[in-house]
């Protein structure tokens, strides 16, 4: 065999070992259910921080305000607030859950914890039509205490 038909095939072999290597040394525990419902709502979740952090730039004078991007922010995460909910399903309470047993032992407030994002993504939506940072800045504190608030009541730590 030539070295330089060689090359190419150490070099694939070094990616995918590098690449086993790497997946072996997270210590989260792998998703086995067969729909990944704690994979699907860590993921809507990742989207709403995504979404939520340029806008709290935004808000603390740190980024430029740009009104249609705000907006389309305030929309996004409107959206997304509905979203993660349907992957809290009885059978989905296992590792890599983050999630404390009273989103199972106490329903109700968890419905409500989620009302209360829901609500205050709209209350967003609206504030940032107007684009009146006065209106805007109290807004997105609500969307920020509801996630801090739900955070400290159902999810657990790492």
């Amino acid at each position: 065999m030539e070295k330089t038909q060689f090359m190419p095939r150490i070099l694939l072999l070094s990616a995918i070992v590098a690449t086993l290597t790497l997946t072996a040394c997270s210590n989260e525990p792998l998703d086995t259910h067969p729909d990944q419902p704690v994979t699907k709502r860590k993921a809507v979740f990742k989207q709403m921080l995504r979404t939520l952090e340029p806008m709290g730039m935004v808000v603390r004078e740190r980024e430029d305000y740009d009104r249609q991007a705000f907006l389309a922010g305030a929309m996004k995460l409107k959206q997304l607030a509905n979203e993660p909910w349907v992957h809290f399903t009885p059978d989905s309470n296992y590792p890599p859950t983050r999630a404390k047993p009273e989103v199972w032992q106490k329903p109700a407030d968890f419905t409500l914890a989620q009302q209360k994002l829901k609500e205050s993504t709209d209350q967003l939506v609206k504030a940032a039509e107007s684009g009146n940072m006065g209106q805007i800045r109290p807004a997105l504190n609500s969307v920020e205490e509801s996630c801090k608030s739900c955070h400290q009541d159902f999810r657990g730590k790492v």
